[in-house]
């Protein structure tokens, strides 16, 4: 097994990480501790999580996968595993969570009921990278970097991270912690595939520059990758069947968002390319997302067991320059298929 590190930690992750966020919903706890057990057979020794899971997020189902994952994580030598978390990112930011009623922060407040939280439901007396889940627009980041260090120094979490941030953001915060002599964010968990490749626009040099990770999650674009969505039609059971008839606006858009015109005429090229190669799309999307010198792990999903197989021939398919060169012609003919 190939291992990486994250940022400057001493976290030496898998390039692949095994995401949890459909178990407690989508995923039954059966097949949830099936798929966990796989990753972990195949060498995943990284796993992320968050106290809002599962999504799309839902004050019955909220904590459910982190007490699934808990409860997995007695089965295994926790030294073996690197576990990752999230404090659910403010109210004021690109939607409002279920999280302590809809009046979540990214306060000292916060942060210590989120982590005192996540560490009971983990069953665990550290977790390994702890992550704002999304930028807070109203909180001061120097008081939101100094409550995360003094989880650190407490022992009670090992390093930080960031996640749907900007490369304006990802410094910021970076440069408080540098003259402030407080932990820093050593990753960045983004959306970043294929149909998603802005991450080279402009924080894939704040990455290389300041030996920041990313952590890439959707490399399949929510599923898009797959096909499934190529006829244009909405299939039963699916992520964006569900979401576009959501409640909520901001999951509403989510679907337009991922399934669209662009994405999928961008698919069928990536499907007709993978093909050549003697491979699924789906493995095309996971290696390219795990491709750069900037990425630790990617973040794979999985709904059901029968999903996995695909993601995980990822580990031993590599985008060579010819195969680089073909997709980086595809993303110049459909520019920014996700916007």
């Amino acid at each position: 097994m190939e291992y990486r590190y994250i940022g400057k930690s001493g976290l030496r992750v898998s390039p692949i990480c095994m995401g949890t966020m459909t178990f407690g919903s989508t995923t039954s706890k059966e097949e949830a501790f099936k798929i966990l057990d796989k990753a972990y057979d195949r060498g995943i020794n990284f796993y992320d999580t968050a106290e809002i899971y599962p999504v799309p997020p839902k004050t019955k189902y909220e904590g459910t996968t982190e007490k699934w994952v808990g409860e997995w994580l007695q089965t295994k030598p926790r030294d073996s595993v690197i576990l990752a978390t999230k404090v659910s990112g403010a109210a004021s930011g690109w939607f409002v969570p279920c999280t302590r009623h809809g009046l979540t922060a990214i306060d000292s407040f916060h942060i210590k009921r989120a982590v005192e939280g996540s560490l009971k439901r983990l069953n665990t007396d550290y977790i390994d990278l702890y992550q704002m889940h999304w930028p807070d627009t109203v909180v001061p980041i120097e008081e939101s970097i100094k409550a995360f260090d003094a989880l650190v120094k407490e022992g009670k979490v090992r390093y930080i991270g960031s996640s749907n941030d900007s490369a304006y953001g990802l410094t910021k915060a970076n440069e408080i912690s540098k003259y402030e002599k407080l932990s820093r964010f050593e990753s960045i968990q983004n959306n970043f595939s294929l149909l998603n490749p802005r991450f080279h626009d402009e924080l894939a040099n704040v990455c290389r520059r300041e030996n920041i990770s990313l952590l890439p999650y959707s490399p399949i674009g929510g599923g898009m990758l797959s096909g499934k969505y190529n006829s244009g039609l909405f299939p039963e059971g699916c992520r964006f069947t569900a979401y576009k008839n959501n409640s909520s606006a901001r999951v509403r858009a989510m679907t337009d968002r991922f399934v669209n015109e662009k994405t999928i005429e961008a698919t069928k090229k990536y499907m007709i390319l993978a093909e050549e190669y003697g491979v699924s799309s789906v493995t095309l999307a996971v290696a390219y997302s795990k491709h750069f010198d900037f990425v630790a792990s990617t973040i794979i999903g999985a709904r059901k067991f029968s999903q996995l197989e695909e993601s995980l021939a990822a580990f031993d398919f590599k985008i060579d320059d010819e195969l680089l060169s073909r997709i980086e012609k595809i993303q110049k003919e459909i520019l920014y298929p996700m916007g």
